[in-house]
């Protein structure tokens, strides 16, 4: 009888993982534009609350990425042990109710423990999410899975800009955070009533074995990727990525408006949704082209296609950053994010698969403890700093330069990439 049940609870996992996916993909969404609404209120935040660029920049990194990425690696174990679709609900509830108690606030401080609640509660999102997404599907199709999933990414930033740039244009800057933080509590029940908890390793049957030894304790997990050469080019290049990749998206529309003269609301109907939409037709043609890769010519060929589509993207990061022509600078900016926004489902997809089943949320975990405390806790910190620094002897020009560093870090992600590549190849 038991094994009847657990045949039928399988068939069920399986015919809904469409609407897990989709439920799962908006969730991370929600998260995103809850961190993304800072960047396009900074201009109006800074001049209310009287801020400099590195508190600004503290904001919207290192005070929401230690808690955010530090909280991750509990929230996993707890996650590799119990049901995952409830940390979900929860921690969306968290970081929702979190996002609009930012609009209360009076001063920095306030403000600052705002945004660290809201990555209290983003802390138990990615990694649940990731081991069930590698539970519902096989190796070959987990890289165009994780591209949908990686949405959230691309859409959340899109949309908190959109709809947080258009919000304060009219009502003001604590309105767009009310406006972003509230319907995510809401989303939290429906999570929580359709979402399906799938029996772990439940597409990966070579792995049944695994999955009656004990589950390994903390310490093994990074023990094991430390042993893992493929696994640690990989969490290297995904980390300096997302370490630029944050940075140049926290200040994004802070430089356009002090550099290239673009108002929020211009920002917000003429950039965010077509960056958006560029952005998404990266992630998703980017995992599915990285699936067939997988099939034709192995799963090392993912790697080497995010080095090569990173390596193409270079050139329009620095073009939009350098050319003072609006127009310009800003079609440089689209292409950028078409041929640069496809490496987060297959490096996801691929540490996934290098992962013991056992601990994919731990992996998860620690692969996010990495991205974000680097990633996110550094890139907009020094982004702002940095600006800050340089304001002095540069004036206005100080944040450019400030980004344009950083974009000229690129080439190190690059090389972990193509090192991962032929590491997995020779497996």
């Amino acid at each position: 009888m038991p094994a009847i049940d657990t045949l039928a609870q399988d068939q069920r996992a399986l015919r809904r993982r469409g609407l897990t996916l989709a439920l799962l993909t908006i969730t991370y969404f929600f998260s995103y534009m809850d961190r993304q609404i800072l960047a396009i209120l900074q201009e109006d935040i800074k001049r209310e609350l009287m801020l400099a660029d590195w508190q600004l920049g503290l904001l919207a990194g290192l005070a929401f990425a230690v808690f955010y990425a530090t909280l991750g690696i509990p929230v996993a174990w707890l996650a590799d042990r119990t049901n995952r679709k409830n940390i979900v609900a929860i921690s969306l509830a968290i970081w929702s109710a979190m996002t609009a108690f930012g609009g209360l606030s009076q001063n920095f401080g306030q403000l600052l423990a705002a945004r660290i609640g809201v990555g209290i509660g983003e802390a138990g999102s990615s990694p649940p999410s990731h081991s069930m997404i590698a539970d519902l599907y096989p190796p070959e199709k987990r890289a165009g899975a994780m591209g949908i999933y990686s949405l959230g990414v691309v859409l959340g930033s899109a949309f908190g800009t959109f709809i947080g740039g258009l919000v304060a244009h009219h009502y003001g800057w604590r309105a767009a955070m009310y406006v972003i933080g509230l319907p995510g509590v809401a989303l939290a029940v429906i999570v929580w009533l359709f979402v399906v908890e799938p029996r772990r390793g439940l597409s990966d049957p070579q792995h049944a074995a695994a999955m009656a030894a004990p589950i390994p304790p903390l310490r093994d997990g990074f023990a094991a990727i430390l042993r893992n050469p493929a696994a640690l080019h990989l969490v290297m290049a995904v980390t300096i990525t997302s370490m630029i990749g944050y940075g140049l998206t926290a200040f994004g529309p802070s430089y356009m408006q002090r550099s290239l003269d673009f108002t929020k609301a211009e920002i917000a109907l003429y950039i965010a949704l077509p960056g958006g939409l560029c952005a998404t037709l990266s992630a998703v043609l980017g995992g599915k082209l990285a699936d067939r890769f997988a099939r034709t010519h192995g799963l090392h060929m993912q790697s080497t296609m995010v080095a090569v589509l990173k390596t193409l993207a270079l050139p329009f990061t620095l073009g939009f950053l350098l050319i003072d022509q609006p127009g310009l600078a800003i079609a440089a900016y689209f292409i950028n994010l078409l041929l640069a926004n496809s490496y987060l489902g297959p490096s996801f997809a691929l540490i996934q698969g290098l992962a013991p089943v056992r601990q994919r949320a731990l992996w998860a975990a620690i692969t996010l403890l990495v991205i974000n405390l680097v990633g996110l806790g550094l890139g907009p910190t020094l982004v702002g700093t940095i600006s800050h620094v340089l304001r002095g002897p540069l004036g206005e020009d100080s944040l450019r330069w400030s980004m344009i560093l950083f974009a000229a870090v690129t080439p190190w992600a690059i090389w972990h990439y193509w090192r991962a590549g032929v590491l997995l190849r020779a497996r």
